[in-house]
């Protein structure tokens, strides 16, 4: 980029992106611009991402999704960096490319929706979100999980899959799909209908839409009764885990001679999971979460500590026990379609966890078809690569390849991620209607906290390797006791323009692993810290509720303890508001 800014000497081109890193804030921006991407963390590399196509000043700047790999709070940064540039004077246009209709709430002041390569409606952020005209629109409106304030028992979806594109059906390409299809739907194109001077429709059906309800049919879900669960109910069981990393290569040039040359990734986390339950293990990105699932799988060792599953400690197990166990297991891994080996094809791929365990010799091919209808792929799918297939087909293939073998509990990691809002909902309802028909527990590992709301039914929040709040899913999100829980939940971006967050939630990155905060790790990040915070570590406590948290001075938490005689409640004295 430096090479292209014509007229200026090798130092000016020099200062000009140290100004630009300066301005995106990245921190120490002398020293960062001559590091190299694997030095920066995902929103540095995002941030660096927008200083360089934003360096030459053009008068134009596409954003293909530019927070899908981000947690939450990076994405409100990066939300929050996008509105201080503006208002900084930088005028060039953003086009913002997303699937994210939080993000586009939040951002967007015009919005434009596509489906199968046609613009099929346009207006304000106000009337797209408010007064939808388009039955497409109102669909991925009423898919959205953020819109809900409370657990759903079944996410909405749209029937079928986007037409290919060789192959779109004549009249409205959305016809098969719309449930308000009529006869001139299926025979004649509809023409982009102007409705105002802002708002426009390709729909025939536009001006009869326009009075009727956009969200029906979903109520909030009471909280599952689940019944007491002795140890014996306990599927899962972690005590005390701590996994380490030894650290290599120019890294080790920021460690002290005679210090620990290793990295704790999780450190002394505890949990418990029922069986036919599903617990969320939530935190952003290299707080430990994928970690933690691996070593459940044994895909990694631990390094004190005891992992419990099904009564059985699987830290003394052998590799030849290991694949034998292993059938009680299984992994949806983050990346659908490259968790799939390229060479094969889907059947391969779905025959393959019944050759290596050698189970259901001769029956097979019937499996593999009871695999398809479970997860409602088309057979028609089998003969195809992983690069065929879309997001969601692949992600199908996975939770098939996961549940092959019946196991008992499934470790997903990030079982929506990269899907758009119907594809998303379809992979949740059967997520939960396979654990209701089968009896499956669930680890979903997850920072998409709405989606993670209406399948799980405890929460565990991960920051720097340690558990800082666990308890009932509704509990924690209607009154989170940890700082940095209700960071994280107020950082959700609102399909909805009125209810816009102005200001991110939390403020700088997560810090290294290489050296960690004194006193408690958050305080750091946190508004509510005080010299206590800096000093001390905070040791989990048991709130009245039976939540367990790990702060000084939970929220809401020192009346909450008071009220039930917890000997371990802290003053407030001396804590911010």
């Amino acid at each position: 980029v430096q090479r292209r800014m014509e007229g200026l000497s090798v130092r000016e081109r020099q200062q000009r992106a140290v100004d630009w890193i300066r301005q995106v804030g990245i921190p120490d921006p002398a020293e960062r611009v001559s590091q190299y991407p694997f030095q920066f963390s995902g929103g540095m590399r995002q941030r660096a991402a927008i200083a360089m196509a934003l360096l030459l000043e053009p008068p134009l700047v596409f954003l293909d999704e530019p927070t899908t790999a981000l947690d939450v709070t990076l994405e409100a940064q990066i939300v929050q960096l996008l509105r201080q540039l503006n208002d900084q004077g930088v005028e060039a246009t953003l086009v913002l490319v997303s699937h994210n209709l939080g993000l586009i709430a939040s951002l967007c002041d015009s919005v434009a929706v596509m489906y199968a390569g046609e613009v099929v409606e346009t207006g304000s952020v106000e009337q797209i979100f408010h007064s939808p005209r388009h039955p497409y629109t109102r669909a991925l409106l009423n898919c959205d999980p953020g819109r809900s304030q409370g657990r759903v028992r079944r996410l909405q979806t749209i029937p079928g899959e986007v037409p290919n594109l060789q192959e779109i059906p004549s009249g409205c390409a959305f016809a098969p799909r719309c449930r308000h299809a009529e006869e001139i739907c299926l025979t004649s194109p509809p023409a982009l209908l102007p409705l105002s001077d802002t708002h426009a429709a390709r729909c025939h059906l536009a001006a009869s839409l326009a009075g009727r309800k956009r969200i029906s049919g979903l109520t909030p879900e009471k909280e599952r009764g689940r019944p007491g669960a002795g140890a014996a109910d306990l599927i899962l069981d972690i005590r005390d885990l701590r996994v380490r990393f030894r650290v290599k290569g120019k890294v080790r040039a920021f460690i002290e001679r005679d210090a620990d040359p290793h990295v704790d990734a999780v450190l002394g986390a505890s949990l418990a999971l029922d069986r036919g339950s599903a617990l969320g293990l939530i935190g952003e990105s290299g707080s430990g979460k994928t970690t933690l699932g691996r070593t459940v799988m044994g895909l990694l060792e631990l390094a004190e500590g005891t992992v419990f599953v099904e009564g059985r400690d699987t830290g003394g197990l052998s590799p030849g026990e290991w694949i034998a166990f292993r059938r009680n297991l299984a992994m949806i891994f983050q990346d659908p379609v490259g968790s799939l080996s390229p060479r094969k094809t889907v059947r391969s791929l779905l025959s393959e966890p019944f050759q290596i365990h050698r189970v259901r010799s001769g029956e097979v091919e019937s499996a593999i078809r009871e695999l398809c209808d479970m997860v409602q792929l088309s057979r028609s799918m089998l003969e195809r690569y992983p690069h065929e297939l879309s997001g969601g087909q692949a992600r199908r293939v996975g939770v098939a390849r996961a549940l092959a073998l019946e196991p008992s509990l499934v470790v997903a990691d990030e079982p929506t991620a990269g899907l758009d809002v119907s594809v998303q909902g379809e992979i949740l309802n059967l997520l939960s209607h396979l654990r209701e028909e089968r009896g499956l527990s669930y680890l979903l590992i997850s920072h998409n906290l709405p989606t993670i709301r209406h399948i799980c039914d405890s929460l565990a929040i991960m920051y720097l390797g340690r558990i800082v709040e666990r308890g009932p899913c509704e509990q924690v999100f209607e009154s989170p006791a940890h700082p940095y829980t209700d960071a994280l939940i107020r950082g959700i971006p609102q399909p909805d323009p009125a209810r816009r967050v102005y200001a991110a939630p939390i403020q700088g990155e997560i810090p290294s692993l290489i050296n960690r905060p004194s006193g408690c790790e958050f305080h750091t990040r946190c508004p509510c810290a005080d010299a206590r915070c800096r000093a001390e570590k905070p040791e989990e406590r048991i709130l009245g509720d039976g939540r367990r948290v790990r702060c000084h001075y939970p929220l809401a938490g020192d009346q909450r303890a008071s009220r039930n005689g917890d000997a371990t409640g802290a003053s407030s004295e001396g804590r911010n508001p």
